[in-house]
């Protein structure tokens, strides 16, 4: 059973993922604001990358949530195996 827990460092760098993409959004926004104004469209790519991940990590979770709520709600006898016929 203590192997399917995580361990520090893997949850350690699953935050750090789940933040990638808002500080990437945050840096993308900071230098879009600050100067030097010839440097604006770099920013434009980092913006639009963090905001693809963070919009596809959202549509994702609402999926995952959706199939789960319908297989709970789904009754016990949908879910059982059938028997197989001369078996």
């Amino acid at each position: 059973m203590a192997g399917l827990l995580p361990t520090r460092s893997a949850r350690r760098r699953a935050a750090l993922l789940a933040l990638a993409s808002p500080l990437l959004i945050l840096l993308a926004l900071l230098s879009l604001l600050l100067p030097p104004a010839g440097r604006r469209l770099q920013a434009l790519p980092a913006l639009a990358i963090g905001s693809g991940l963070l919009i596809t990590s959202i549509v994702r979770r609402r999926r995952r949530r959706a199939e789960l709520l319908r297989s709970l709600r789904q009754p016990a006898a949908a879910t059982a195996r059938p028997e197989l016929p001369g078996l």
